[in-house]
């Protein structure tokens, strides 16, 4: 009688790895392969978990032991790459996903709270992680040897690119550690007030900042009073804003800068309009996060903005990605105590499978230069 009814449940878990392997194999893996980039099941209940859920499945199979790879950025790299307008499994949970997203703003002034889960994780997994300035957004690795360069050198392009002089009062949202702030004012006599709704990241960067004429604030963008800017910056925030209220920020910005100023966007993106994020990044990574598309920029920046300039270097995240990754590898056995082992798999999962879709070009990179009512004899773009 047990055997029976074990039957069909086994022949399903096969039929489960056969379709599995069929999604995998025009991506050049294949299942409990030798290269780098092949799969390794552990556990052969992963295919039942995987199939009906899609992505969520499979990465919480991975963070549970329940797969390997060795290169898993890469991994992530081809099945996007070749995959790209192919059915995925589980997309029901994206379907809901979007519902939802439809039905609710998200990302209003309470909902935006939620992302401080991620970046008052710990000071100390970002300073192990990332660059000796704590600038954690894209780098710029155009003539960059190292990850310490690369964000200076983005952090310099911003600078050139929004033109700032001595004596210019900037307002950066999501101002993180205040990493731009304290270069901007340290190089170029500029002052700064930037806001962020982390506490870790406030506390830490009015240290960091202590001496300069930079304010850093514990503050919501919509609550800023103390108008106008000569310029204002937002480096890797505007995926947190959420699709009902890009037109809402942007009103917001227009409002505090000067008729004569420059804002500059630096935002991930994505290649086509969605409302709503993959589920599992929303739920272990970056609550209410959401990439915005081109078209979306475009249709909340009309009638508010000129558009003066739109430079896209998504590679350049890959690399940024895997320096994050390589530094946090080499810095674990200072936090595993405190993070623990199934953390560990998370970061790491987070990490690789982000850096291979930059590389597949399944996610950009933009920074655009927006102006009221356009630069008088033209905008010249560096780069």
């Amino acid at each position: 009688m047990n055997a029976t009814i074990a039957l069909p449940q086994k022949s399903r878990s096969r039929r489960r790895e056969r379709f599995f392997q069929q999604f995998l194999r025009p991506a050049g893996i294949e299942l409990n392969g030798r290269r780098p980039y092949d799969l390794a099941v552990r556990n052969d209940a992963f295919y039942d978990r995987a199939l009906p859920r899609g992505v969520s499945g499979i990465l919480d199979a991975y963070v549970d032991g329940w797969w390997e790879c060795d290169r898993l950025d890469e991994l992530t790299a081809r099945i996007l790459a070749r995959h790209a307008d192919a059915p995925a499994p589980g997309r029901i949970f994206q379907f809901l996903t979007s519902i939802s997203a439809h039905l609710l703003n998200r990302q209003n002034r309470h909902g935006a709270l939620r992302v401080r889960r991620h970046y008052d994780l710990g000071n100390d997994l970002f300073a192990a992680m990332l660059d000796r300035r704590m600038v954690y957004s894209c780098a710029y690795w155009k003539d960059a040897a190292d990850l310490d360069e690369a964000q200076e050198a983005k952090l310099d392009l911003v600078i050139r690119k929004l033109d700032l002089r001595p004596g210019m009062r900037v307002l950066d949202i999501g101002c993180g550690w205040g990493s731009f702030l304290k270069y901007a004012a340290e190089r170029h006599g500029v002052t700064g007030v930037g806001v962020t709704l982390s506490k870790e990241q406030c506390e830490l960067g009015r240290k960091i900042c202590a001496g300069l004429p930079v304010e850093l604030r514990l503050q919501d963008y919509r609550e800023i009073a103390d108008a106008p800017f000569d310029a204002i910056v937002s480096i890797g925030m505007f995926e947190h804003v959420g699709y009902k209220n890009y037109r809402a920020f942007l009103q917001e910005v227009r409002r505090l800068l000067k008729p004569e100023g420059l804002f500059l966007l630096h935002t991930i993106g994505g290649n086509i309009s969605r409302v709503a994020t993959e589920p599992w990044i929303d739920r272990n990574i970056f609550p209410a996060g959401m990439l915005p598309s081109a078209r979306q920029i475009t249709e909340a920046a009309e009638g508010l903005f000129v558009l003066e300039d739109w430079h896209t270097f998504g590679v350049d995240y890959d690399r940024t990605l895997m320096a994050w990754f390589e530094n946090f590898r080499v810095g674990w056995p200072e936090l595993r105590e405190k993070y623990g082992d199934r953390f560990y798999r998370k970061w790491t999962c987070y990490l690789l499978t982000c850096a291979g879709a930059f590389r597949a070009r399944d996610m950009q990179l933009w920074q655009i230069v927006l102006s009221p009512f356009g630069v008088a004899g033209g905008y010249s773009a560096p780069r």
